[in-house]
């Protein structure tokens, strides 16, 4: 498609002449260093990771003293408990 004539706007554009000033000389600029900053909120989420991390996921103590107990025949759990535990499960689940 050709268009004839001028177009104004598109013309215009090109037919002016900016001219650039000369750049000011600046004053020397201070550097600044970063700073990081920690927040309390973060300190403590840091504190409770370690203390997690240093716990053992196992506690050997009481997984010795239920075997010992099992193995001698001393170890007994109520029925009563154990359908306690099981109705508490499924009551849980459901909500």
């Amino acid at each position: 498609m050709k268009i004839w004539g001028e177009i104004p706007k598109v013309s215009g554009v090109y037919n002016k002449q900016k001219s650039a000033g000369k750049v000011d000389k600046t004053s020397n600029v201070a550097s600044k260093k970063d700073i990081v900053s920690i927040s309390n909120v973060a300190k403590d989420y840091q504190t409770v990771m370690k203390a997690l991390k240093d716990t053992p996921d196992i506690r050997n103590d009481k997984v010795d003293s239920l075997k010992d107990k099992y193995e001698a025949g001393q170890y007994e759990v109520k029925e009563t408990d154990i359908a306690d535990k099981i109705l508490k499960s499924v009551t849980e689940k459901k909500v």
